[in-house]
């Protein structure tokens, strides 16, 4: 039973919002979850019912909610400052937090342009590489390669590049030239070729269109090491370093949107870091806040900062910005994440936590409904499908991973799926016995919706 206030709540929610990525006919007609407080790895609904935070409140809180902190930091520049324009202007937490990024990112990775998430950073990166191409007078590279099943972002230069078809398809005529690579899907091989011995075939296919197309291309956009929102997908050892050296040869510019993997989700700090790639331009959001405030950054090369210096009258400035870019709020937060990151020791102490997911998710393999298992790092996933031996999905019709989901939320765990892969990303605090009750719960979840 819902007490007086939350329902009211929930009938003002369903009058006058309008949520993302969601059916609202379906949702208008759902008892749904109002969160009010969080506290460490959980999150408290306005019944005080409290559930466990294993999507990391959409894979950007790090280390948990009300982090003493965090909260400290931002509440400390409260006092000072809250937000300042960085368009002619610096300002104390931005210029630290520059400073911070380029210390850790790979090397060569020298300058900072700030934004307010990670759409807006993949945004960017599209036009500092298209420009960097036309400000040293090579005016006729204007395409992008992607990857099919790739996601990074919603705004449209983003979804240009984005190769799912169920987000971005409706949005074609609206989009800018992109040739599309096969994804490193090893489950479901576009190439129907095995992973133990295809000899990395999809890599190859890769570098087929980077030879054919380079000429006319600016840049080659990757998620490294994982694909996330095309269904957690796990790249084959030695993919990305390849994809670099694809990039080099042909003289195309390397965008690593880091978006999801950055900030230690793979066990190193950047994705790129765990095949020593160095990109020549790579986004960053999500988890540079530690969750709590819109904060994303666009790392790049002397090299390309430097095809953008000019005289006033050249008009080679980026013509980009974004109100609060830089704002002292967010970079504060941010600043405070990174020091958690050196004086706890994050990625060292988070390992023996990657090792007790990897054997907890070995329980499901055998599960008949259970097509495939992967995890990098702090990232996993379990694929249901209707037949495992065909790899057959489930109709849409049929929603199990959102009947999972719901299940799994009755049972004090909030997680959601990307159709019916059920993603597990919890924050990095999470103890070794809350993260063995979340696994119990999407087990028993998955076992009661496909009983």
């Amino acid at each position: 039973m819902h007490n007086k206030r939350t329902v009211q709540l929930m009938n003002d929610d369903k009058e006058y919002i309008w949520h993302p990525f969601t059916q609202m006919k379906d949702y208008a007609a759902a008892d749904n979850i109002i969160i009010e407080r969080g506290e460490g790895v959980y999150l408290i609904d306005t019944d005080g019912n409290r559930y466990i935070d294993g999507v990391s409140s959409l894979w950007t809180n790090l280390f948990g909610h009300n982090n003493a902190k965090i909260t400290g930091a931002i509440k400390a520049q409260l006092d000072r400052i809250a937000h300042s324009t960085l368009l002619g202007l610096a300002n104390v937490p931005a210029t630290t937090l520059a400073k911070k990024l380029v210390e850790i990112a790979p090397k060569g990775l020298k300058r900072v342009f700030y934004s307010d998430n990670g759409s807006t950073a993949v945004e960017i990166s599209l036009k500092m590489s298209y420009l960097y191409h036309m400000h040293r007078g090579d005016t006729v590279r204007t395409k992008f390669i992607a990857l099919r099943n790739s996601y990074h972002g919603d705004t449209l230069g983003a979804v240009s590049v984005g190769g799912i078809e169920l987000f971005h398809s409706l949005f074609k005529p609206l989009l800018a030239d992109v040739v599309f690579a096969p994804s490193p899907y090893c489950y479901r091989c576009e190439l129907s070729l095995e992973p133990d011995s295809c000899g990395m075939r999809c890599a190859d296919a890769l570098e087929e269109l980077a030879k054919r197309h380079h000429g006319e291309t600016a840049a080659l956009i990757i998620e490294p090491i994982v694909q996330g929102a095309g269904g957690i997908i796990t790249a084959p050892d030695g993919y990305l370093r390849r994809v670099r050296e694809i990039c080099t040869k042909y003289g195309i510019l390397m965008i690593a949107d880091e978006v999801a993997v950055g900030f230690g989700r793979t066990g190193r700090m950047f994705g790129c870091d765990n095949e020593g790639v160095t990109p020549d331009i790579m986004a960053v959001a999500k988890g540079l806040s530690g969750g709590y405030l819109p904060m994303a950054a666009t790392l790049t090369t002397d090299a390309v900062y430097d095809a953008f210096l000019g005289e006033y009258s050249e008009y080679k400035t980026l013509f980009h910005g974004h109100t609060f870019t830089g704002n002292q709020l967010g970079a504060s937060a941010a600043v405070a994440t990174l020091e958690i990151f050196k004086e706890e020791r994050v990625l060292e102490r988070l390992q023996p936590k990657i090792e007790l997911l990897t054997s907890l998710l070995e329980g499901f393999k055998e599960h008949p409904c259970v097509g495939d298992v992967r995890q990098r790092g702090f990232i996993a996933a379990i694929e249901l499908v209707r037949d495992k031996a065909a790899k057959e999905r489930f109709a849409p019709a049929d929603r199990i991973g959102h009947k999972v989901i719901q299940r799994a939320a009755g049972q004090g765990l909030i997680i959601r799926p990307l159709s019916d892969v059920i993603v597990i990303m919890p924050p990095y605090i999470i103890t070794g016995g809350e993260l063995t009750r979340m696994m119990e719960i999407i087990s028993e979840s998955i076992n009661h919706v496909l009983r």
